[in-house]
């Protein structure tokens, strides 16, 4: 892009938790994709899920709806042990944006 007379992009605007996020939900979508296994909640974590992507796409998403939905994908997801990382690195980036009320 130098030859174009543009100079290069060092850095973004962007909020890096908004950033965490995204990339901590879009991990754990992937990890549920590539689960075999059918549970009865999975729908409720996609959605879920879903809804948190598109908050963290929209930029500075609601702290109270991103914790609803943190609770909602951790009781759909219950205990799966393969899931538990993707979870835990979700629940970590959803702090980022303060402690509990």
């Amino acid at each position: 892009m130098r030859s174009l007379g543009q100079a290069p992009v060092t850095g973004s605007d962007e909020d890096p938790r908004v950033a965490e996020l995204r990339s901590a939900v879009s991990r754990l979508r992937r990890q549920l994709a590539a689960l075999p296994a059918d549970f009865p909640d999975r729908t409720i974590a996609e959605d879920e899920l879903a809804a948190l992507a598109a908050m963290a796409a929209s930029g500075l998403p609601e702290i109270p709806r991103l914790r609803g939905s943190l609770l909602l994908i951790a009781g759909a997801i219950g205990s799966m042990s393969a899931l538990a990382r993707g979870l835990s690195q979700v629940r970590d980036a959803v702090n980022l944006f303060g402690d509990r009320p």
